[in-house]
């Protein structure tokens, strides 16, 4: 029995109504400020997704994903890398997603600071766990995936695919099922990137998929990132969506009653 069937029927009696509030942690002495939301017409715990954000940190685009996947029943955080406060905008927020690209140990530290507060809240189901993660927060997920975290599976939309030396996906400790969304065009992720990635995973002996979108490039779920594809990054509907539905087709797939 698909495990959102018992939610669906008591939503025809009750209408949903979204909370969401602002939730300050720690990892190592820096205060970070995520974003927490869920449907609190559902009662009880529900399968729960970390959300990982771009390279200008914790915007209001991550939060709109946040209300997006509420409204589908899960219980959510969207995680802050950065720390509180911390949202640069380029070029600034080049250098400052670089500082965790170049420093995997710490960045796994953010991200796992995260997950430990989604693990912990009451409404999740600590077995039906999954983050995603766009552009910078889509190479992430799969530190996580990598770092051997407790996790049902990660989502990568168009993220950087390349790993530091010592940090390679490990048959021993991997235990995420790894779906990548990815723009069959991206400048940013090279066909060699893409092939160490794919030895990575047979290496590692992955449960994973890699989906790639024709004429798409980078930052195709965003918006904000124009229409121009000659720039290298743009939104493109057809991606967007179509990675949107792939995701929920994973979660459908990886979580279970």
């Amino acid at each position: 029995m698909n495990w959102l069937a018992p939610f669906l029927l008591a939503s025809a009696s009750c209408m949903a109504a979204l909370v969401e509030n602002p939730v300050t942690y720690d990892d190592h002495g820096t205060e970070l400020e995520g974003f927490h939301v869920y449907d609190d017409a559902i009662d009880g715990p529900r399968p729960a997704v970390l959300i990982v954000h771009q390279w200008t940190g914790l915007t209001d685009y991550e939060k709109g994903r946040a209300r997006q996947l509420a409204e589908l029943g899960y219980n959510v955080l969207a995680a802050d890398i950065y720390g509180k406060g911390i949202r640069p905008q380029p070029p600034e927020s080049g250098k400052v997603a670089g500082t965790y690209k170049g420093d995997r140990a710490l960045y796994r530290s953010r991200l796992t600071a995260g997950l430990d507060v989604l693990k912990a809240d009451e409404r999740t189901l600590p077995d039906q766990v999954a983050a995603i993660g766009y552009c910078f927060g889509g190479t992430g997920v799969l530190e996580l995936a990598r770092s051997g975290a407790d996790l049902a599976g990660v989502v990568s939309f168009h993220g950087g695919l390349d790993a530091a030396e010592g940090f390679l996906a490990d048959s021993d400790t991997l235990k995420a099922k790894i779906l990548v969304c990815h723009g069959a065009e991206d400048p940013h992720v090279p066909s060699s990137q893409i092939q160490d990635f794919h030895h990575e995973m047979e290496q590692a002996g992955a449960d994973w998929l890699m989906v790639s979108y024709g004429h798409a490039v980078h930052a195709f779920t965003q918006p904000g990132a124009g229409n121009d594809p000659s720039k290298g990054a743009a939104y493109n509907e057809a991606a967007d969506r179509r990675s949107w539905q792939q995701m929920k087709d994973f979660f459908a797939e990886i979580f279970h009653s």
